[in-house]
């Protein structure tokens, strides 16, 4: 019983940052119904289907969307439910006959989530592009990395889930609770490109203010500073350092050993190279694991800097559940948390298809209705 439970959406089968979305919303209670091409479902069950994380929490079903047939099933589905996303470059769904305009004339009060890399329009919105394209026009891409060093990729993690699926989500429920007092529904233009830049606001505001340059490692947040980075310690292994404020740099400078030495204020930015360099020699002198009994749980800002087969085994990670096991599969659990109505997995991910029949049946198709169906070649035969 999440926080969404009761609302029905329909998701188009795509990559990156919309079935992020669907993931949270499935999460958070939704029922979410995925729409896989037929031609997947007849593939079997892939044995790599439970790693699919994104997937997770709803079921699938397999249309033929060049079929009249199949898309009639498609309308059908979106007539009963109160949001739909979809992945696809701008034209797409119109060009298969289930653009915002024809799915909202069979239910106005749709909620038509749309997400891409460049927007609805604009001269880019029909070139291909991932992740790293997006977040190179916003200013994101360039301010990620060292002194003197090319920009560092962040993952898929700024645009695609970031800029792109968490800001999906968002969207859709904001506009969800304005249907509850409109009752229409209305398409929302989702661009990561956007949302990444969102993400950049305060950065841009430092800019403005002076406080933030252009050049990379030469600012408070971007390893210029000694007191925000992250260090190599003696066993090759690395922990993180962000002790911004006055008190916390205090901490940090009596648990490090350097409390008493002569020293530049903390923010000469003229000192930093040559204090990141003494912090440099005073990390790698110890293990991680040393330092950690120094400093874990104080105030200096300061964590080990754990892969991800150390992540889920950390203390504070076990004792709030952050990492959960599906099927065998470990991940992140649901986020945020609700105190009255818990988050949970609703399911490991389906293979394409996996609930064709079944799901079908459940938002209301006959048995008649879908052996007619199968016999026109419009639903895969599975589930």
């Amino acid at each position: 019983m999440g926080v969404l439970s009761g609302y029905k959406v329909v998701e188009f089968a795509g990559i990156g940052p919309a079935p992020m979305c669907a993931m949270l919303l499935s999460d958070m209670g939704a029922e979410v119904l995925r729409i896989d091409r037929a031609e997947d479902a007849n593939l079997g069950i892939p044995t790599d289907a439970k790693f699919n994380v994104l997937g997770r929490g709803r079921r699938s079903v397999a249309l033929d969307l060049k079929r009249k047939e199949g898309m009639e099933v498609a309308l059908k589905l979106i007539a009963k439910a109160d949001a739909l996303i979809e992945g696809f470059r701008p034209g797409v769904m119109e060009r298969l006959g289930l653009g915002p305009e024809v799915c909202m004339a069979r239910n106005p009060k749709l909620v038509y989530g749309r997400m891409t890399g460049w927007g609805q329009d604009g001269p880019m919105a029909h070139a291909a592009g991932h992740d790293i394209n997006y977040i190179a026009l916003t200013g994101a891409l360039h301010s990620i990395g060292r002194r003197g060093e090319a920009p560092v990729p962040p993952l898929n993690l700024v645009g695609d889930f970031g800029g792109g699926g968490v800001y999906l989500a968002l969207g859709v429920v904001a506009a969800l609770l304005e249907a509850q007092k409109s009752g229409k529904g209305q398409t929302i233009d989702v661009a990561m490109i956007d949302g990444a830049s969102s993400l950049m606001a305060a950065i841009y505001g430092l800019r403005a203010a002076g406080r933030w340059t252009d050049k990379r490692g030469d600012n408070i947040l971007d390893t210029g500073a000694h007191y925000y980075n992250v260090y190599e310690t003696s066993d090759g292994k690395y922990v993180s350092v962000g002790s911004i404020e006055p008190k916390f740099y205090a901490e940090l400078l009596q648990l490090s050993g350097l409390q008493h030495q002569e020293l530049p204020r903390q923010n000469d930015k003229d000192a930093w190279p040559k204090m990141n360099e003494r912090l440099t020699t005073i990390f790698r002198s110890k293990t991680r694991d040393e330092w950690c009994k120094i400093m874990e749980g104080s105030d200096v800002c300061f964590a080990p800097v754990l892969d991800m087969g150390e992540a889920p085994a950390h203390p504070h990670n076990k004792q709030r559940g952050t990492f959960v096991e599906v099927d065998g599969v470990v991940q992140p659990g649901p986020a945020p948390r609700f105190s009255r109505t818990p988050s949970a997995i609703q399911g490991p991910p389906a293979a394409a298809g996996q609930h064709t029949v079944a799901a079908l049946k459940d938002w209301g198709f006959t048995t008649s209705e879908l052996d007619q169906l199968q016999k026109a070649g419009a639903i895969g035969a599975r589930g």
